[in-house]
């Protein structure tokens, strides 16, 4: 299938806030159509995000509850965290697992590439299996500990009825692992 549609015009961009995590930029736009818009969008670091899904073996997944700020709640999920300057997908990928469930992975597959929120985010994230774990721990930037769940993979359908199991990347994650699992 092909794209017939043209990419708007960009005809003015500014800044309108920034805090230390995102900038938000007003943009002005010129459709082939000739309609004008404006739009607001939240600019990332560009660097991007990786989520992590551990198996310990062939059948036990690693998950991790942590306190999320966006909803005041503690919430269930897999491991994730921002790529750091200078540093590649995986090795962002290692390094977050090591730091969130004291594991590091020999054997680190790409599943699959995700936007964030394309219509007002220019944020992605780069979803990992990560098999062949051997302990291994550095400090991350946690507030607190963060508890470590295992969960059996052929009881996923149960992990999609927890209550606080509703991040919509984590529910991504799993899926992706399962289609992964079956192929």
């Amino acid at each position: 299938m092909s794209n017939k549609n043209q990419l708007p015009i960009i005809t003015d961009r500014k800044q309108v806030a920034k805090s230390a995590l995102f900038g938000i930029e007003q943009i002005d736009l010129t459709f082939s159509n000739g309609e004008q818009r404006q739009y607001e969008r939240m600019m990332g670091s560009g660097r991007g995000a990786v989520m992590i899904v551990p198996m310990i073996d062939d059948d036990t997944l690693l998950l991790v509850r942590e306190y999320c700020a966006g909803t005041h709640s503690y919430l269930l999920g897999f491991p994730k965290g921002l790529i750091d300057e200078g540093e590649l997908a995986e090795h962002a990928a290692n390094r977050e697992l090591q730091e969130e469930v004291g594991f590091a992975s020999k054997d680190l597959h790409k599943l699959s590439e995700l936007m964030m929120a394309p219509a007002f985010f220019n944020a992605k994230m780069t979803i990992f299996l990560a098999k062949e774990l051997y302990s291994s721990v550095l400090e991350g930037d946690e507030p607190e500990p963060l508890e470590v769940v295992t969960w059996s993979i052929k009881d996923y359908k149960e992990l999609l009825q927890q209550e606080d199991f509703t991040e919509a990347r984590s529910i991504a994650a799993l899926m992706l692992l399962r289609d992964f699992l079956q192929s």
